[in-house]
């Protein structure tokens, strides 16, 4: 072969594969269409926010780049939702979108075992229903022992402003042509979907002075578990609103977007909507928020989030200067939106390899989701199995309750979308056990196992297990009795100390933060306890902990229940005709898959679970009477 792994596609997805299959000792290649925009941020330069920071924290707990890119080239680091529970609060960072780019492609280059090269996939070449190879636009063919296919929005790419569309990836970018075409040949179905951008703004034509300042945190947290911890100068983001005059603009000009008058039919996502969508559906609401966030320390450029339109780009800029703090603003980069084709991923497993294809792994917006870290999530998945899979290796399969990168995989490959994804606290069940703070703790042991965390980040993770350890012990063997310190410092919180209690009792009460203990009895006098958090969550929470650990136990069982490969589920009668339909077309690989996928109701696991066990008693007797003819001599 000429590379044991070939990955497609240099976004965050593509990223992410090539460094794990290349830390892992593969020969990777990696193909973009443009090695100029290698690790761009098309869309909004940020990473984080609900459910975004958890998947971004458990990449780096993998041993992926995203976390260590984004905490080099940040431009703000704020932790939103910080008065709200641990389950979500959120670590969101503006990022210097030239920066970032610059750095994914810097580190990219120097990691041993990757090559970086330009060039366009027309089609794959397979040998008994394997990935063999990939031929390039120009008839190069490079031969390969596995696939990772993240080709973003650029499969039949389309870009739209108002009724004016041209062939794009993105804007700027040309599309993949052709290549859907070969993939429907190899027995892939496909959809499409749409997605959107705002415009970008001169900041220098922006009146700030009455505009909401929304800064950054003063000591703020970052997204990777190493100890580099840099310092930057953080830059100050704004907040405007929409007007009245905003959505009469809007409303007058509906007709106008391709997205009302008919002309584009795939779906956008739900939870990114575009201005339009918001005001047709929150018809109610007098104002929408809209934040202005810089793209860069060497740029002007400013980019309107909240402002995803595809309307014309005269009507663009009227709403633009309907918008207090814009009303003289030049728009530097007009908004569009795109069409592209996409894979639906219940074709594939929880590996993230195709089904019917084997080789053939896929990752990113390819597989109908939206956003930088749901991507990476996937890519690091598809890049560390397809390792696996060229090795021999048994493959990572995380379960829905280790991880949110492990519901996000399962939810892809079990539900049938119909929209891009997104990653929302609310996706997991288990979201108290999932929490942004603990990621190492759940998921380095993985990245340990298969070779992507080296020696240098196992050692940061052991120390800090130990020393999270000791504290645990000291809080749960440290005694104090009520005195005038304790007193005054527990009325801060309308607390009192009437008995003696260990320090862990103290610090189950609700009101009373770690802080306290911190300042009257610190575990080190010289420096403050860094894993505070943590250690405050999972005492505060420990009954809700558990509670849902059992519920873990519990959903395991049927996890751990393989259905047959290649079952026919048309015989079993006993189930209504859309579950057999649906189950024949997904496919599910345990009982658990099988009791999530849309439409499958209890009495339906149920018959399954009576299939299932008649199954192993024919075995069984099959088993006895060849065992008894075999003693007979027959």
């Amino acid at each position: 072969m000429d590379f044991d792994v070939v990955v497609i596609g240099g976004g965050h997805a593509g990223a992410e594969a090539a460094n794990a299959s290349a830390k892992m000792g593969l020969k990777t290649l990696l193909l973009a269409v443009n090695l100029d925009t290698v690790g761009a941020m098309p869309c909004n330069p940020a990473v984080g926010g609900p459910g975004k920071s958890h998947l971004a924290k458990e990449v780096d707990a993998l041993g992926g780049v995203i976390g260590i890119a984004a905490d080099a080239t940040y431009l703000q680091l704020r932790t939103l939702n910080s008065s709200r529970g641990p389950a979500v609060q959120a670590l969101r960072a503006q990022s210097d979108k030239r920066e970032y780019s610059a750095w994914i492609k810097r580190y990219l280059e120097t990691l041993p075992n990757l090559t970086l090269k330009q060039g366009m996939v027309n089609r794959f070449i397979l040998e008994n229903n394997r990935i063999a190879g990939v031929e390039l636009a120009f008839g190069e063919r490079i031969r390969t022992g596995a696939v990772v296919l993240c080709a973003g929005t650029f499969l039949e790419g389309t870009i739209w402003i108002g009724k004016q569309t041209q062939p794009a990836g993105r804007a700027g970018e040309f599309p993949a042509v052709g290549l859907s075409e070969n993939l429907r040949g190899l027995g892939f179905s496909m959809g499409r979907l749409k997605t959107g951008t705002p415009p970008r703004i001169d900041g220098r034509t922006i009146d700030y002075t009455n505009l909401t300042v929304v800064d950054g945190d003063k000591n703020p947290d970052f997204f990777s578990f190493l100890d580099h911890r840099p310092v930057l100068e953080q830059v100050p983001c704004h907040q405007t609103r929409t007007t009245e005059k905003t959505h009469d603009l809007i409303r007058a000009n509906l007709h106008e977007s391709p997205m009302y008058s008919g002309m584009i039919h795939g779906v956008g996502p739900r939870y990114c909507p575009s201005i339009e969508d918001k005001i047709v559906r929150f018809a109610d609401k007098e104002s929408h928020s809209l934040f202005l966030e810089p793209e860069g320390r060497s740029t002007y450029e400013v980019y309107l989030q909240g402002c995803s339109t595809s309307l014309p780009v005269a009507v663009q800029l009227d709403i633009i200067h309907s918008l207090p703090g814009l009303e003289s603003a030049s728009m530097v980069r007009a908004a569009y939106a795109v069409e592209y084709d996409y894979l639906p991923a219940v074709q594939f497993n929880h590996t993230l390899m195709a089904k019917d294809v084997l080789g053939f792994f896929a990752a990113g917006q390819i597989l109908g989701t939206s956003g930088y870290e749901e991507a990476a999530a996937q890519g690091i998945i598809a890049g560390i199995n397809a390792a696996l899979y060229v090795g021999g290796e048994e493959p990572l399969e995380l379960p829905r309750s280790s991880s949110y990168i492990g519901t996000l995989v399962d939810d892809l490959v079990t539900k049938e979308m119909g929209e891009p994804y997104r990653m929302m606290t609310s996706r997991s069940e288990y979201r108290l056990l999932l929490r942004q703070d603990n990621a190492d703790q759940r998921l380095t042991p993985y990245g340990r196992r298969v070779g992507l965390v080296d020696d240098s980040r196992w050692t940061l993770f052991e120390n800090k297990q130990s020393r999270m350890n000791r504290e645990r012990e000291r809080l749960a063997s440290t005694r104090i009795k009520p005195d005038v310190a304790w007193s005054e410092a527990l009325g801060e919180y309308d607390e009192e100390l009437k008995s003696a209690v260990t320090l862990e009792e103290l610090l189950r009460r609700p009101r009373v933060p770690y802080t306290v203990i911190e300042k009257l009895m610190p575990s080190d006098s010289e420096e403050s306890f860094p894993h505070a958090m943590e250690i405050e969550t999972d005492i505060k929470y420990a009954g809700y902990i558990e509670r849902q650990r059992a519920q873990v136990q519990q959903a395991e069982k049927y996890d751990g229940v393989r259905l047959p490969v290649g079952m026919d589920y048309s015989e079993l009668v006993h189930l209504s005709k859309e579950t057999r339909e649906k189950l024949n077309r997904i496919r599910p690989e345990t009982l658990g898959q099988a009791a999530r996928i849309g439409g499958v109701r209890p009495a339906d696991v149920s018959v399954l679970m009576v299939f299932l066990e008649s199954e192993r008693r024919r075995q069984r007797r099959d088993k006895v009477e060849s065992d008894e003819l075999a003693i007979s001599g027959v």
